[in-house]
């Protein structure tokens, strides 16, 4: 039998580890447990130090090594950035904790229990304090990654990470005698600029590339894994490892890969599929049994290893917890984003190894933590993260909001890739609503040629939006003009927004017949919302929105807010209000009163007239103007709203335009309550003021 063990045959390798990937998470879900284990448990029963079945030669050290690094930068790419910001003091106090706790109870421990001297000590206790979001894809899998639990788990891995890698270096130089003033100027100087260059120059060359050269999505995904791999591979030129450059890597592409998009899907597909499932076998396979049998040095060593790292990891969860108020589930769930020992604890063991501060017992010890730790690590954030997810899920139940459905209005001369991303970011993906691609063909002469034309726009939408993980329901009509098509279509399927695409221009036969927006805002009971896209929307870093005068007493105004704001969450971007100053406040406050939240402020207007003037003041690159429409007969109407969507497309062309015109609700007397009611002067006044603003 040995004869044939190891397997060496390349194919039939990948073929049982693909098999491996396949059957872990359906064993495992037999016993409610994660398929991350059943991969745990399969790399330590089939690896060369069990039944040998599978050699850990360089293709699992390459393939495990990239999935470690692709965990680290997911975490980073999918952090909810407001989130972070505004709970930026609670992951600085979870990984201080994280950290402080672990290598203080850890020296004591490995000085008078274990018998080590204090350098060895100190790098063993660091072991404790730096962590491995294993279980990172679980969480992101049940939907709770921008919990604040989560967030602050998340932020305080790179605070902790960072402070044991240090010690690792600061022991490491002094076992060499290298300690002195020029060993911290280079430490700390290389690893400002190293820290610099990823977070303020990466994302200037991501925007360059993603508007002038990554128009299709393989290109864009190679760019990604380019830049990722190539800053965690220049780590150890600041004194850094690899796992501190590729979260980095992925906080400074945060911005440019919306959630939801479909490079992102991409992204985590390719690491959940291949990388990861790699990794945890690589991991498995380094556990070696037989030595604590052997050795009853190594097996106490090996415990209080273990006992050191859970104790300490609960508690700095519990001091956590007690310090910023959370509840046992988020504790728990803490506790199990920070338990996994892999990354940084590798590294460390074997710079220790390497230059005589640990040996064989202690190297055992650590792979056995590894395990151990990797095997809890899942099950807690499943356990304890499924219950996070019901009691949010309860909640948005209880909320009465109506079902989303969003129709795109496609043909073949629009970018409909640009208006199909627009319509995924703008969905909510909570309520697992589809996509409703639309053609119209108008009847006459040449129908039947353009029902086959239609047929290829829609084929090619469904594939996008399949490539972005969201289902699709195409659907075609064939009516006499294009704007009746689009409503009865939307009347059908009960879309409650429409996206469509515009050139900003007016042609002759809308100046006489009325245009096509006309006709379509005809139907109060939907959104529409009109895109002249210029750049891709990764690349956009404020929405200028501009506000007409009095638009906050529009019964549609929080709908329409709400849809921007989520927009602007997708794209971590932020809301500049453009309004008047006599009411500028009071305008902003209602408008950072409608959820999600994100970053938002407000340049001044001193009269409406003069919009253009402002615009042309403020705007910059990666800007996106956003006209909040006001629909024929609304409070915020006047005789120039009109003209003022075509006087703005002509007078800023190479800047992208987006048009909201919001639907009415019906029962606009909730509206009132919930957003105040007009001014008692201004249903006075306003058909007095009505044609005098223009722009």
């Amino acid at each position: 039998m040995s004869d044939y063990l190891p397997i060496s045959d390349p194919v039939l390798v990948f073929a049982l580890v693909a098999l491996l990937i396949l059957l872990a998470p359906l064993v495992m879900g037999r016993w409610r447990l994660p398929g991350a284990i059943g991969l745990l448990l399969a790399g330590a029963i089939l690896g060369p130090n069990a039944l040998g079945v599978l050699e850990r030669d360089q293709s699992f050290v390459l393939f495990g090594t990239v999935g470690l690094l692709y965990i680290m930068f997911s975490a980073a790419l999918e952090i909810d950035l407001v989130v972070l910001k505004k709970y930026r003091a609670h992951s600085l106090i979870f990984g201080l904790l994280t950290f402080a706790i672990p290598i203080s109870v850890g020296m004591l421990v490995a000085r008078y229990l274990l018998g080590f001297e204090w350098p060895a000590a100190i790098l063993l206790a660091s072991l404790f304090a730096s962590h491995t979001l294993l279980a990172y894809p679980i969480a992101s899998r049940l939907g709770i990654v921008r919990n604040q639990a989560v967030t602050t788990a998340v932020g305080g891995t790179i605070v902790t990470d960072t402070l044991a890698l240090l010690v690792l270096a600061v022991i490491a130089a002094s076992a060499q005698g290298e300690t002195g003033e020029h060993f911290w100027l280079k430490l700390i100087g290389s690893l400002v600029i190293y820290v610099f260059a990823i977070l303020y120059g990466l994302p200037k060359v991501g925007r360059w590339f993603f508007r002038n050269v990554g128009r299709n999505g393989v290109s864009e995904f190679v760019f990604v894994l380019t830049t990722v791999f190539g800053c965690a591979s220049l780590s150890h030129l600041a004194g850094s490892e690899p796992i501190v450059g590729a979260f980095l890597a992925g906080l400074a592409l945060n911005r440019l890969i919306p959630h939801n998009s479909t490079l992102m899907n991409r992204l985590q597909f390719t690491g959940e599929a291949i990388f990861i499932p790699f990794f945890l076998l690589s991991v498995g396979m380094l556990l070696d049994v037989t030595v604590f049998i052997a050795d009853a040095r190594a097996l106490t060593i090996m415990l209080g290893m273990l006992l050191s790292v859970t104790v300490t990891k609960w508690l700095a969860a519990e001091a956590t917890r007690v310090v910023l108020g959370y509840s046992r589930d988020q504790a728990r769930l803490v506790y199990g984003l920070s338990i996994a020992q892999a990354a940084a604890t590798l590294a460390a063991t074997m710079v220790g190894y390497e230059i005589g501060l640990f040996d064989e017992a202690v190297v055992n010890g650590a792979i056995m933590m590894m395990l151990v730790t990797c095997v809890l690590a899942p099950w807690f954030v499943e356990h304890y993260g499924r219950k996070i997810a019901r009691h949010s899920a309860s909640d948005s139940e209880r909320t009465d909001e109506p079902r989303q459905r969003v129709v795109v209005s496609l043909s073949q001369r629009a970018p409909y890739a640009q208006l199909l991303d627009l319509a995924i970011m703008l969905k909510d993906p909570n309520q697992g609503q589809p996509v409703f691609p639309l053609t119209v063909i108008e009847d006459g002469v040449g129908a039947n040629e353009q029902v086959a034309v239609a047929e290829k726009v829609l084929s090619r939408a469904i594939a996008h939006l399949a490539e972005a993980d969201v289902s699709a329901h195409p659907v075609t009509r064939i009516d006499l003009n294009l704007a009746s098509g689009i409503l009865k279509a939307r009347r059908e399927v009960n879309g409650t927004e429409v996206v469509m695409g515009w050139s900003g221009r007016t042609t002759t036969p809308e100046f006489f017949f009325g245009s096509l927006l006309e006709n379509m805002l005809s139907d109060r009971e939907y959104t529409l919302i009109v895109s002249r896209p210029r750049d891709p929307l990764s690349t956009c870093r404020r929405l200028l929105l501009a506000l007409p005068p009095d638009s906050e007493h529009e019964p549609g105004f929080p709908l329409a807010i709400g849809l921007i704001k989520r927009l602007a969450r997708q794209l971590d971007a932020e809301v500049v209000i453009l309004s008047e100053d006599r009411r500028g406040d009071a305008v902003q406050q209602r408008v950072r009163a409608v959820k999600p939240g994100c970053k938002v402020s407000r340049i001044g207007l001193a009269r409406w007239s003069g919009l253009v003037r402002v615009i042309k003041d403020s705007a910059s690159d990666g800007d996106m103007l956003v006209l909040y429409g006001a629909r024929p007969g609304g409070v915020s109407w006047r005789t120039a709203t009109g003209l003022l969507p075509g006087r703005l497309a002509s007078i800023f062309p190479a800047m992208s335009l987006l048009l909201i015109y919001p639907a009415e609700p019906r029962d606009e007397e909730a509206a009132a309550l919930a957003f105040g009611p007009p001014a008692p002067s201004l249903m006075m006044d306003v058909g007095e003021r009505r044609g005098s603003v223009r722009v």
